[in-house]
């Protein structure tokens, strides 16, 4: 096969997976060739690509009769409709700037089939034109968190320069351990190298203005091992504290979104309308969502938590001449 042949191809190909429809007409009008010879070099990409399955998986050129032209399918690759749900999952979320946003976006708009493209682009304009989002300390979400994966897989020691929520400057020493997502924000899992060093700490990755990555590393026996998704089932707003089993009364009839966003609750007691349920929760953060169910919610066990949830309630009462 001559290299012109060849490069031509590869053209051809690479337009594919930038989720071109190739027609046969128009592809003999670009290089100046009989639709023949176009039709053979579609035929020789559909043979590799059915030869060398071990390489490119269940991928093929399929031709749409409809649009006259051909485009790319890969079984594994994500469908248009995946497509979307995933985009839509990236609006809602507000954690990428929206220069970062927009270059994502437009990355998978282009592996999406010619036809739905413009579905696609009617269905998120309006999201996209109005988005906003949640504003960043560092430069960039992205890289702050590239650097973070590297540092945790490596296993390096890290300085991190920080705002913390009431907006002070501290700077940190870390073994970082885990990076995750909830609620709108990235969270970096780390321990301190000094002092307390088994206690995780937790960070929002957009308020980490500068990283100084250290030429020392760390074994895991420096470091408690960390289990990324028990702490995502018992933690709410990523709100340090203790573990505890909690009770409480729910009157209403959301009950499946309490245990939605509570992965270990479990309802002991049905009463009517009114559930008792029981859930392991770490933190404070169950406070502020339990106070914000309003009447709906009254905290029964254990003791101590109930006294906290009457103080917090005396408290919020003083804001208002009641």
């Amino acid at each position: 096969m001559d290299n012109t042949k060849q490069e031509r191809l590869l053209e051809i190909f690479f337009r594919c997976l930038r989720g071109e429809s190739l027609s046969v007409q128009k592809l003999a009008d670009e290089y100046d060739l009989s639709t023949k010879s176009i039709s053979r070099n579609i035929n020789d990409l559909k043979a590799f690509l059915a030869d060398h399955r071990e390489l490119v998986g269940n991928t093929e050129l399929v031709y749409s009769s409809q649009e006259r032209s051909y485009h790319l399918y890969m079984d594994e690759f994500l469908t248009n409709k995946e497509l979307f749900s995933l985009i839509e999952v990236m609006i809602g979320a507000r954690v990428f700037s929206r220069e970062e946003l927009l270059t994502l976006t437009n990355k998978l708009k282009g592996f999406t089939t010619a036809s739905d493209r413009p579905i696609l682009n009617d269905l998120i304009k309006k999201e996209l034109y109005h988005y906003s989002e949640v504003k960043h300390d560092c430069d960039s979400v992205q890289e702050t968190l590239w650097k973070l994966a590297k540092c945790i897989t490596e296993k390096r020691e890290i300085t991190i320069e920080y705002y913390r929520a009431d907006r002070a400057w501290k700077t940190h020493r870390l073994r970082p351990a885990s990076v995750m997502f909830t609620d709108n924000y990235f969270y970096l899992i780390a321990f301190n190298t000094e002092g307390t060093t088994d206690k995780p700490l937790y960070f929002r990755v957009d308020r980490i203005k500068y990283i100084t990555e250290h030429r020392k590393f760390f074994t895991t026996s420096d470091a408690p091992e960390f289990d990324e998704g028990l702490l995502r089932q018992r933690s709410l707003f990523m709100w340090p504290g203790k573990l505890r089993t909690i009770q409480f009364e729910f009157t209403g009839s959301a009950i499946q979104a309490v245990l939605d966003k509570l992965p270990t609750a479990k309802i002991i007691e049905r009463n009517g309308r009114t559930y008792t349920v029981e859930a392991d929760v770490y933190g404070d953060g169950i406070k502020m969502w339990l106070l914000s169910q309003g009447w709906r919610v009254k905290v029964t066990a254990p003791e101590d938590f109930v006294e906290e949830m009457k103080k917090e309630i005396r408290r919020m009462k003083e804001n208002y001449d009641i």
